[in-house]
């Protein structure tokens, strides 16, 4: 056998993975057709942001890479919600959820994510168990009971007792094995920006609803001695496109307005990034020798810093059954465990970030001001707001 595992695709997630799996003694090889961009201003960096909700923190120290992101890492201690669902552009309905409520540590801790992908390849490149080849794609796969033999783009063929697909939501290791998949499309897209603003963020991440989708503003450290925050705006695709084609001073003005001014002007502090928001789930999240991670079996609108948190939970509950019988690894067995563990909590959360975003939404007046009654009932009752803010930590997840 070439490698205990190989996986596909060197995103934050499959990155991830290679570092647990190595950091726990399995032999990885970890590919990916393109080289991480690991400066915020190159050309195809990943602008979005990742809020690590306590869990994720959690499996990140257990593997290792937290000590290299804990120094870059904003604390997220509340999460506001506004409506500015009114006639005019502005706050009507503001609530906290305050993480000192259940927990004596901050709800996340938020990062960009061009920088967790220079950390992270920084750190793979010191694992003795990892091979980290970017600038190589899988190819095809080919399984049998007793193994994997996966091809890649550089000609060669490597033989694996277990294939993690954490190639995207168009993974080629999942079409490969016949996986269905269930996509709904809802006619949004994102914008991901940084920006930076005259009022302190104080460590808030703020959700404004209006139309369209929220914007978010999450904590960042401080940017040429301002005050800084990423964004993401999601809003009906042609308004998407024509705020992406806007020159500075528009777009600053539109988004300062969006923002329903809770930070005071906001000044662009990056390019912008758009890509369509769709949910979308797979039909199993496991074939012979394959096991899906991350967007791989699961894309979800960007609200509640979900999507992430998600992919590392999938990967901890692989770990989990890896480490528990390594003789088993990539088996029948395994893998249907890994399915049974995590499909519950991955359909009920989709269900659900499908439902606020559908409510998030709401454009007629009316639809609005049910959303910001349905804000203010949420938080006005201590036990729900409580397992919200549980929920959202993911305490019922596995």
């Amino acid at each position: 056998m070439d490698h205990d595992i190989v996986i596909s695709g060197g995103g934050i997630a499959g990155l991830a993975a290679a570092a647990a799996f190595g950091n726990a003694g399995f032999d990885v090889l970890c590919v990916d057709p393109a080289p991480p961009v690991t400066d915020r201003d190159a050309e195809g960096a990943d602008l979005r942001s990742t809020a690590f909700l306590q869990p994720a923190r959690d499996f990140l120290e257990a593997a290792g890479l937290w000590q290299r992101l804990e120094a870059h890492a904003m604390p997220l201690q509340i999460m506001r919600i506004v409506d500015a669902g009114g006639d005019r552009p502005e706050a009507r309905v503001t609530r906290d959820f305050n993480a000192g409520d259940i927990s004596d540590r901050p709800f996340g801790w938020n990062l960009p994510n061009w920088l967790l992908r220079r950390e992270f390849t920084a750190h793979l490149d010191g694992m003795a168990r990892v091979t980290y080849r970017p600038g190589t794609a899988t190819t095809s796969l080919f399984t049998r009971a007793a193994e994997a033999r996966v091809g890649l783009s550089d000609g060669t063929r490597v033989r694996t007792r277990l294939v993690i697909a954490a190639d995207g939501r168009n993974s080629p290791m999942r079409q490969a094995a016949g996986i269905g998949v269930h996509t709904t499309r809802f006619g949004q897209k994102a914008l991901a920006f940084a920006v930076t603003h005259p009022i302190p963020h104080e460590n808030v991440s703020t959700e404004v609803h209006r139309t369209g989708g929220p914007f978010t503003l999450v904590p960042l450290p401080d940017h040429q001695g301002r005050p800084s925050s990423a964004v993401v705006w999601m809003e009906q695709g042609p308004r998407a496109q024509e705020l992406l084609e806007m020159d500075a001073p528009a777009f600053e003005a539109a988004m300062t307005e969006r923002s329903a001014h809770v930070l005071g002007p906001l000044t662009l502090a990056s390019r912008r990034t758009i890509w369509p928001i769709i949910s979308q789930e797979a039909t199993s999240l496991y074939g012979e020798r394959l096991a899906l991670v991350a967007e791989a079996a699961h894309v979800m609108p960007p609200i509640g810093a979900q999507g992430l948190n998600m992919s590392l939970k999938d990967v901890s509950a692989l770990l989990d059954l890896a480490t528990a019988r390594p003789d088993a690894l990539g088996d029948a067995d395994m893998l249907a465990s890994y399915h049974r563990r995590r499909i519950v909590d991955i359909r009920a959360r989709i269900a659900g970030i499908k439902a606020l975003n559908l409510t998030s939404m709401a454009s007629t007046p009316a639809l609005r001001d049910l959303r910001a009654k349905g804000i203010e009932a949420l938080h006005g009752l201590t036990p729900v707001r409580t397992a919200l803010m549980q929920l959202g930590l993911g305490a019922a997840g596995r």
